[in-house]
């Protein structure tokens, strides 16, 4: 036979070789799911609020599958149990990566549980979406920070106290842990800078109920105004606490941090109306968008339930990957952590828009107060998205740095104090 007769017979067996090769790789791609995990406390303190983020995330995900899934494929979620324990967070976040070979990973409420994940994610070169509001003072790589950063909430929160509610001096009360202590020491920045005073400052155990010596402590300070970041369950026993010591919302208005509708299911919220909250959402604002969003989460999981900051959040995280995904072609974690960078999406409190250079989120701020039905009425929104500053320009960056390091050398190597309540 001619040689190069014989040339072109083996080069065509190979070409269709190498088809038949891909045509049954992208059947195989086709057909296999994108798995990603979802990582929140279902048990423990935290339970109260990170489920209804489990919640959103499903939901945003089972829509995405009754669409048609991404690049032809069904998505398929692994939840994880993060038991409101830091390293039980860490360890979830490795199997997640390890063992379950997700593509992404949704979740942590607490900036401990972040923190604690934090170092796993950027070991593995992975993506984390985190949908809380925070005290900022971190970036990385791969982390996209849905919720908001200082100046998206507390710093607005405290401005709006100043000047609507004549308010000149402030007591704080938080858990202790990172989250709290460091929205304390932006807050105390702040309020020297205008010229008012914090007259207390103090930190509850995490998931504690000894409240009476705070609730004391802030009965003689005698403040305008309670800047609250305690979280979890111990806000049922902080807000009572307050009622029965004669401290209500007319007597002395509570601007919290921590609590949204959702908790309000679930605390005294008839000795907390007229108390306040500061978040990016909240689900009485009027968009097209929103009374979407709330319908569906309702026909989802029942007319009972209510959305929340978290849960727009959560459901916003999914988005923002989901379009990543499709932009990227791909659900490989590179190329989706590059295209997530630039995305943008119409969502339920208004545009959102990740930056790219902080990898935080563009995100309107509101102020609501609270109502007897457990909603809320927003009485301050600064209307247009505003930019994330993670780090405040009270501080150098390296000053932040330094203090972060001498909280988490104080606690033993903890993001939280490791003490626990005794009887």
């Amino acid at each position: 036979m001619n040689p190069r007769r014989i040339f072109r017979v083996v080069l065509t067996l190979v070409l269709v070789a190498c088809l038949v090769g891909m045509a049954g790789w992208l059947r195989r791609q086709t057909k296999t799911p994108i798995r990603v995990g979802i990582l929140h406390s279902r048990t423990g303190p935290m339970a109260i609020s990170e489920q209804s983020m489990i919640d959103a995330e499903v939901l945003e995900l089972e829509r995405i599958n009754a669409q048609g899934g991404l690049l032809g494929r069904p998505v398929e979620w692994v939840i994880a149990d993060g038991r409101s324990d830091w390293p039980t967070f860490a360890r979830e976040a490795r199997r997640l990566i390890e063992t379950d070979k997700v593509s992404v990973i949704f979740g942590c409420w607490t900036s401990a549980s972040r923190k604690s994940v934090r170092p796993v994610i950027e070991e593995h070169d992975h993506l984390l979406f985190y949908p809380m509001a925070y005290e900022g003072l971190e970036e990385s790589p791969n982390i996209i920070y849905t919720g908001a950063a200082p100046n998206q909430q507390i710093i607005p929160a405290v401005k709006w106290a100043y000047d609507h509610l004549n308010a000149r001096s402030y007591f704080l009360v938080g858990s202790d842990y990172v989250w709290p202590h460091c929205c304390g020491t932006i807050i105390k920045d702040y309020v020297a800078a205008v010229g008012a005073r914090v007259v207390g400052e103090e930190y509850i155990l995490f998931g504690g109920t000894k409240v009476e010596p705070v609730i004391a402590r802030i009965k003689e300070s005698r403040p305008d105004v309670i800047l609250s970041t305690v979280v979890g369950d111990t806000n049922r026993e902080f807000y009572r606490a307050l009622s029965a010591a004669g401290l209500g919302p007319d007597r002395v208005p509570v601007i919290g941090f921590g609590i949204a509708e959702d908790e309000l299911r679930k605390l005294p919220v008839h000795e907390m109306v007229g108390g306040y909250a500061a978040w990016n959402y909240f689900q009485s604002i009027d968009r097209p968008e929103n009374r979407e969003f709330v319908k569906q989460f309702k026909a989802r999981y029942g007319e009972d339930r209510v959305v929340a900051d978290v849960v727009a959040a959560a459901r916003n995280s999914v988005q923002l990957w989901a379009q990543a995904v499709n932009e990227a072609g791909t659900a490989e974690v590179g190329p989706v952590r590059i295209a997530v960078a630039h995305q943008s999406l119409s969502a339920p409190e208004g545009i959102v828009s990740v930056d790219p250079q902080t990898r935080h989120v563009w995100r309107p701020v509101s102020i609501g107060r609270i109502r007897a039905d457990g909603q809320f009425d927003v009485v301050w929104t600064s209307e247009k998205p505003v930019q994330p500053v993670p780090y405040p320009h009270t501080r150098t960056r390296d000053d932040w740095e330094h203090f972060l390091e001498a909280l988490y050398e104080g606690w033993d190597s903890h993001w939280a104090n490791p003490e626990r309540e005794t009887e």
